[in-house]
């Protein structure tokens, strides 16, 4: 058997071997173009419900989610947006999210997204309004019916945090397993001090981010981010093939 034809069968046995959940995952992309079909509030809480399920050390589930529809989201977003556009500067998240000195591979990714994302929205990297622009649409939750703002308790510890990135992407995958897109958005995290007195918000609750939920109106961003190849993250031992 050729090389060519040992390929060929390989790549149908994986294309075979991809389940579901597979297909889920790489299918997955932040949308930042909904359309305005509604999303019931049964669907939020079945996501909900089958997200809950996502490890934690202890089992004890730190998360906290404050659901945003409708007349509610709409005064969620018009209070962002005021800030947004006549207050950014006086406002800052709780806590980091990129290092200040970024390291490579990172800083080079980093870039490599500045690139893609604007570039298909054909902005320049120099034109610091049109990018203010896009990042208000943020605050709109991109024109999606669902809005979700997520929270953790500060007293925790790191390891909590892990937790709480295992509930988001389980919240992510089952919006898409419901035909349904999402976009997890940490700019949230930086009106922290205009969502505490709105979503009552209690001052143990750190929020970390928003997450925009409904059906895709705009697939363009979709599969425009590149991945690392496996090599390049992960190291095998002990296998005999």
């Amino acid at each position: 058997m050729s090389a060519l034809e040992e390929a060929v069968i390989g790549e149908g046995a994986a294309r075979t071997a991809r389940s579901r959940i597979d297909e889920i995952i790489a299918g997955r992309f932040a949308c930042r173009e909904f359309s305005d079909a509604p999303v019931p509030r049964r669907t939020i809480e079945q996501i909900l419900r089958v997200a809950r399920f996502a490890p934690s050390g202890a089992n004890i589930q730190p998360w906290q989610v404050y659901v945003l529809a409708s007349a509610a989201k709409d005064r969620v977003s018009a209070a962002l947006l005021e800030a947004h556009e006549t207050s950014r500067d006086e406002h800052v998240s709780e806590y980091k999210y990129y290092a200040s000195d970024l390291p490579e591979p990172y800083l080079n990714r980093r870039q490599e997204f500045g690139r893609l994302f604007y570039g298909s929205l054909g902005i320049a990297q120099a034109d610091i309004e049109a990018r203010s622009r896009q990042t208000a649409r943020n605050y709109a939750f991109f024109g999606a019916p669902v809005g979700l703002i997520v929270t953790i308790d500060r007293r925790l510890e790191v390891g909590s945090w892990l937790d709480l990135g295992m509930f988001v992407q389980n919240v992510l995958l089952a919006a898409a397993g419901r035909g349904l897109q999402s976009c997890p958005q940490e700019t949230f995290a930086k009106y922290h001090r205009i969502l505490r007195p709105l979503l009552s918000i209690p001052v143990e609750q750190m929020v970390i981010c928003g997450i925009s939920i409904g059906h895709a109106k705009d697939a363009a961003t979709r599969g425009l981010m590149p991945r690392a190849d496996v090599e390049a993250f992960a190291s095998f031992a002990g296998f005999d093939d």
